[in-house]
């Protein structure tokens, strides 16, 4: 794929996904335009329509865009066999968490790390309320899709419409969502038993 496009539209993608690590989101044309050292946001945006053409770039709904090809490489070598999982974005009220809406990319993961009969979907950690348990601001969170936890497992809890990483923790007729930070300004939450998780993390990616 990545031998049919300039080394202009290769820089394009790598700077839309270094915006996205650095950002959580894909810029606009006008930030890809900056980014890019362009003059006007016409010449952005051309790029942006012919790698939409390629297929490595998905036009959304709201205007934005999804990195359709997050693996940006010019070495064609042998690889380990991976699967793409979606990178989630914000999510939307009144949308689940794992809603194509949401998808800002889809990043190959080993097909090691996956268990089979399972799906998957990734996150971006925000702040440091879980950085005791090894999840730091900017790491990427493997999440396997599942309603139920064991004690102590580390979930994904979406509450007032915004996901959260916390441990799980299941007394009596409530739950008690433990952060697990050096910072003691992050407190427990605590919820009924008829609270549903959206999955438990898998893994860790520290980028």
């Amino acid at each position: 794929m990545f031998n049919k496009i300039s080394k202009i539209e290769l820089q394009a993608l790598k700077t839309i996904r270094k915006h996205l690590f650095d950002f959580g989101k894909t810029p606009s044309v006008r930030e890809l335009m900056r980014e890019l050292d362009y003059k006007s946001p016409r010449s952005a945006s051309v790029i942006i329509n012919d790698l939409e053409k390629k297929g490595l770039l998905s036009r959304k709904q709201d205007g934005s865009f999804q990195l359709l090809e997050f693996e940006i490489t010019e070495n064609f070598g042998t690889r380990e066999q991976t699967i793409k999982i979606p990178l989630l974005g914000s999510v939307a009220c009144g949308l689940p968490i794992f809603a194509e809406e949401n998808v800002e990319a889809e990043i190959p993961i080993s097909i090691k790390l996956i268990k089979k009969g399972h799906k998957y979907f990734l996150l971006r950690a925000k702040g440091d309320s879980m950085d005791d348990a090894g999840i730091n601001e900017g790491d990427l969170v493997l999440i396997r899709q599942q309603q139920h936890a064991e004690n102590k497992d580390k979930v994904v809890a979406l509450i007032d419409d915004e996901a959260t990483i916390k441990e799980y923790h299941h007394t009596g007729k409530l739950v008690v969502l433990k952060p697990r930070s050096k910072n003691k300004k992050y407190q427990p939450i605590i919820l009924s038993d008829e609270f549903r998780i959206q999955g438990i993390v898998e893994a860790v990616i520290s980028l």
